[in-house]
């Protein structure tokens, strides 16, 4: 793994360079394209020019040999002439126009030799493109530095009809046209001299870069950096097995786990692996950083890879300029930001505060329950914090990219499609919470569910029957059922416990009643106020139904007081006499008399 790194290291700077080649050569097109129309607009100028120019000297040949006597001749060849000064003047004018107005967004190509642009070429000249002729350019600098006997001086400026030459012996360097002192904005000789300054200048540089001596010190200092590299490689790792050997012998000492209240996050042997992964992290770090440092060296070194050494280094420079310009840039946007959260943050803590004191009593708003207060806070709040969203989204770094855009609708679509069973729940909740149908605590039946209310969420509503049984009721069933609460009302006017007792006709009804409401009165947690009191329910057939009804404010207990009640009233039954069953006749179709049962 570590060869892997090391590998990927060394070869991604020199893949980098090269991965833009296909788009380079695009944009290299494209601008020969429009280099070489634009050129062939000035080329139409330019001959015009050139014809006129031709013809000014046949009109000034005509009239130096003209005789003194021909006056009239020689005034119409002077006006001709001085018609073409006049239009020659207006040509040269709307060249520099024309030039100038495309110098804003056309490149030329460049002369690089020994990786420094020497001049750049904007026109073309004969069949020559501008690329074609900065390469022929190059390549003829190239074969004066690597001529023995060329001495700087021997390049020569010559001044022909077109052009003004560069000349190294019978070498033409260049040709200095017009058009290209247009587009320097200078004359075409004070140009030639500019270039030949720098053609010398530059083949000198190139010269004693390439002698043996400059060669062979490079190449000890390249031998001196890489001694120092591995030195370094040496060292680090010899530092880190004493490191990890110090920390080790460290454990259960100085190095004894991490713990936050009481909850330990890192045990000794976590600790110590954790630092030693973290020294190990932070020497391959340095050995990376090191190693970059190096190959900018090694490449800034020789002449012949020092482009190489400018890519590496603009491979890492240019993205860390672009994140510091772009946070620079960003810092309006982010004190903007932090600006509206903490106004939003005031109002929060301003809205908290109503509601703890709503939820203490201290304040008290006609029709809104202390209980509706944390809810209710619940929801201002996560509104606020939607709305806070919204204003702070065009803020965002790339709020405006369609990236940005795709995915925000792709998580709302996702979420929206996603979360429809959850979000009607959610709502139901919500429409629960301001019915106040139930509390935590209460004694409910929901459907066929009847038990404790133990939680209430904006999902679900869990409920603990009297078996003991945890129930998870979604809060959209619970709104599509009906729901009874025994426990709302208990506190203060008391649930009415009933229970139905049949006793046959022979049985007077008052002493039925005494038996009731003495059993009622020795049943623990039913109350004496308001009375017990009994109903005659219905008069069957055989029977009579009795009903006894006690008030109780324990709903949370109505299994046990049932069976309280059950057990009182078959103690004083038995005591009584009074048997407790319902009789029934029936006839048997088989000729046998009619029995009681």
């Amino acid at each position: 793994m570590k060869r892997i790194v090391l590998l990927l290291s060394l070869i991604l700077p020199c893949i980098l360079p090269a991965q833009n080649d296909s788009s380079r050569q695009k944009d290299n097109n494209r601008q020969d394209s429009l280099l070489i129309q634009k050129s062939q607009q000035l080329q139409q100028i330019t001959a015009l020019r050139i014809a006129d120019s031709v013809r000014k000297a046949e009109l000034e040949q005509q009239i130096s040999s003209l005789h003194l006597s021909d006056n009239l001749k020689k005034n119409e060849l002077l006006q001709e002439l001085a018609a073409l000064q006049k239009k020659d003047s207006i040509q040269l004018a709307q060249q520099k126009q024309k030039i100038d107005s495309l110098r804003r967004f056309v490149k030329g190509v460049p002369v690089i030799f020994f990786q420094d642009t020497i001049m750049v070429i904007y026109d073309r000249q004969g069949s020559f493109s501008p690329r074609e002729r900065a390469v022929a350019i190059a390549d003829r600098l190239d074969k004066l530095a690597h001529d023995y006997f060329f001495q700087p001086d021997s390049i020569a400026v010559m001044a022909s009809d077109a052009t003004t030459d560069l000349v190294y012996n019978e070498l033409v360097i260049m040709g200095i046209s017009e058009n290209d002192a247009l587009w320097m904005q200078m004359p075409a000789a004070e140009l030639a001299q500019l270039y030949k300054v720098r053609i010398s200048q530059q083949v000198k540089a190139y010269r004693q870069a390439t002698s043996w001596q400059t060669i062979v010190r490079e190449i000890a200092l390249s031998v001196l950096v890489i001694v120092v590299v591995v030195f370094i490689f040496y060292a680090t790792g010899k530092g880190l097995r004493w490191l990890k050997g110090k920390i080790h012998a460290e454990k259960g000492k100085r190095i004894k786990g991490i713990s936050i209240k009481g909850y330990k996050i890192f045990n000794e042997d976590r600790a110590v692996s954790f630092l030693s992964i973290a020294a190990n992290t932070i020497r391959w770090v340095i050995l990376l950083i090191v190693l970059y440092i190096t190959l900018l060296l090694l490449f800034g070194i020789f002449p012949w890879t020092r482009k190489l050494a400018d890519s590496l280094l603009s491979s890492f420079l240019t993205p860390l300029r672009k994140i510091v310009t772009g946070t620079w840039h960003y810092l309006p946007n982010l004190v903007t930001i932090a600006v509206i959260c903490f106004v939003f943050r005031l109002v929060l803590k301003g809205i908290r505060f109503l509601k703890e004191e709503v939820e203490t009593g201290v304040l008290r708003l006609p029709g809104f329950y202390a209980d509706w207060a944390a809810p209710t806070y619940q929801i201002i709040r996560v509104l606020a914090l939607a709305f806070m969203l919204i204003v702070i989204f065009p803020y965002l770094p790339g709020s405006n990219s369609p990236v940005f855009k795709g995915v925000s609708v792709f998580m709302g679509v996702l979420f929206t499609f996603g979360s429809a069973g959850a979000l009607g729940n959610i709502v139901s909740g919500v429409v629960l919470t301001y019915m106040r149908s139930f509390k935590i605590g209460d004694r409910v039946k929901i459907g066929d569910v009847t038990g404790d209310v133990i939680e209430k969420s904006l999902l679900v509503t869990r409920v603990r029957t009297i078996k003991n049984e945890i129930i998870s009721i979604p809060n959209a069933t619970i709104m599509n059922s009906h729901t009874v609460n025994y426990s709302s009302d208990a506190p203060d006017k008391g649930l009415i416990i009933h229970a139905t007792v049949t006793v046959g006709y022979d049985t007077h009804w008052s002493k039925v009643h005494d038996l009731l409401l003495k059993s009622a009165a020795a049943t623990p947690l039913l109350e004496n106020t308001p009375p017990p009191f009994v109903l005659q329910v219905a008069l069957d057939e055989f029977y009579v139904s009795y009903e006894i009804n006690a008030y109780t404010k324990h709903p949370n207990k109505q299994a046990g007081i049932y069976s309280d009640l059950y057990q009182r009233i078959l103690d004083l039954s038995v005591d009584a006499g009074i048997e407790i069953m319902s009789p029934h006749y029936y006839v048997v179709k088989n000729g046998q008399q009619p029995n009681e049962k």
